[in-house]
């Protein structure tokens, strides 16, 4: 059977200002619980909200950026329902009437091409509070009630888990330019629910939608998404049929469950927030905003392939993250060699960033101290291998410059003619089949017998004197 895949996202983000959506308190992450609050994110009989005018900027601002029509006016409404970390019993979110709406995000392929995800509606709503489980029993954290949360909710216009993963990324990089949130998945300021359905692709209709929750990464979402489309698969392929539902992601079994069925508009009893006004923005007061809109990746990616001369990867990667842009232009300010700079930091850098989980802001580099180990390797002082197996992880683990390092480590270049003919005829002798398979025509042979040479001297070979005087020998032997 082939089937076709419909997922629809819910991203919530938590926008950073200093006090809550509708109160005065203050925004603390790792408060002791239950210290930042008052009657108002309590919901005591008689406390009336008053809007955050700072979080309803940062959510235009956002809708602005994912190319939404911003509404004329806007309202607020009460979503009804009990949960143990939500003491008014509703929430005051958005329903019929958004502040934004019918907006679109592209997001690169791997062919290069770009597919546009439409965005239905960017909203403002606040949060619920935190409750964290204990054996038997489950504890109340109030702190985080009544935070501005935003919510970016996509058409089901993505077609595969992978695609998903990508339109997130791509989303999390312009929240991160707009500077509307710090998109920090682990203390839960970005998180996202995925609606899920697939149909064979015959049927117009789309299939039985599960809406899936508790992800705490993109890969998470990747793999829960994959995880359903199979479960769905097997159901329909077994004659059953799926059933709209919640289900929770089990991020040790990898695989998801279900937690309840899944409600719909009407089962929250919407209507309007008694206790707020309606609300309107201009048009001078959308311009006002929209001027304040930095230069945004695509835009960016774009000029660092025209001024730049890089290639569209490597310009992809520098703009995933303003920080990494920023650090490639300080860097190359200071360099002025772009593609240089950019391997480096599409390369060795990014790795190591991957590797230990950090962004560019807390690997413990300058672009100073960058420009001066690159330097090293252009003087050749030093092989470029050397330079990103050793010097750089030393470099983020121990403060020390690259000179310093260099000298401490012994790892300075042997660019001395004699030094390295001993070292390549004695590679030569005791390489003697390698030497034959080059003399019959097999020149991708001296990439092994180069090896062999920067093992002999331990990584300090010059590469580059070492292939040529390799040529050389190889024609007398």
């Amino acid at each position: 059977m082939e089937y076709q895949v419909t997922i629809g996202l819910e991203v919530h983000v938590q926008l950073s200002t200093k006090t809550k959506a509708f109160c005065g308190c203050r925004i603390d992450f790792g408060a002791k619980a239950n210290t930042l609050v008052c009657p108002v994110c309590l919901g005591m009989p008689g406390a009336l909200p008053v809007l955050n005018e700072e979080a309803f900027r940062l959510a235009v601002k956002t809708a602005l950026a994912l190319n939404c029509h911003i509404a004329s006016s806007t309202k607020f409404d009460r979503k009804n329902y009990f949960y143990p970390d939500l003491p008014k019993n509703f929430q005051i979110s958005q329903y019929d009437n958004p502040l934004s709406h019918d907006g679109y995000l592209e997001i690169d392929e791997k062919d290069e091409s770009l597919t546009k995800i439409r965005i239905k509606r960017v909203h403002l709503e606040e949060d619920a509070g935190k409750l964290i489980h204990q054996k038997s029993y489950s504890q109340v954290d109030l702190n985080r009630a009544g935070i501005p949360l935003m919510e970016i909710v996509s058409e089901p216009d993505i077609t595969g888990a992978q695609q998903a993963h990508n339109y997130l990324s791509k989303l999390k990089g312009i929240l991160r330019y707009l500077a509307v949130s710090d998109c920090n998945m682990e203390e839960g300021s970005l998180r996202c629910d995925a609606n899920i359905s697939i149909k064979t692709a015959d049927k117009k209709a789309l299939g039985v939608k599960a809406e899936i929750k508790n992800m705490n990464s993109f890969k998470a979402v990747r793999q829960a998404l994959e995880y359903e489309i199979g479960r769905q698969k097997e159901i329909l392929e077994e004659g059953g049929k799926v059933i709209q539902e919640t289900r929770l992601w089990d991020q040790d079994k990898l695989k998801t469950f279900s937690m309840r069925t899944k409600e719909e508009a009407f089962d929250y009893r919407y209507f309007p927030e008694p206790d707020l006004p309606l609300f309107s923005i201009s048009k001078p007061e959308i311009k006002k905003i929209k001027d304040t809109l930095p230069e945004l990746p695509d835009k960016q990616k774009k000029r660092f392939i025209k001024d730049y001369g890089l290639n569209n990867y490597d310009a992809g990667i520098l703009t995933s993250d303003k920080k990494l842009a920023d650090y490639f232009e300080e860097t190359n300010d200071i360099l002025k060699n772009p593609k240089v700079v950019a391997n480096w930091l599409a390369g060795p850098i990014f790795k190591e960033l991957n590797r230990r989980n950090l962004d560019i802001s807390s690997l413990n580099i300058t672009p100073q101290e960058l420009f001066e180990l690159i330097k090293l390797v252009l003087d050749g002082k030093i092989n470029i291998t050397a330079a990103k197996e050793k010097v750089l992880p030393l470099m983020i683990e121990s403060s020390k410059s690259a000179v310093a390092l260099v000298e401490e480590e012994g790892l300075v270049q042997i660019s001395d003619n004699k030094e390295l003919e001993n070292a390549v005829l004695k590679v030569i002798k005791e390489n003697q089949k390698s030497v034959r398979d080059y003399a019959s025509g097999k020149e991708n042979v001296i990439m092994f017998l180069v090896g062999q040479v920067m093992r002999q001297t331990k990584g300090k070979a010059n590469p580059q004197m070492v292939k040529k005087i390799l040529k050389e020998k190889l024609k007398c032997a």
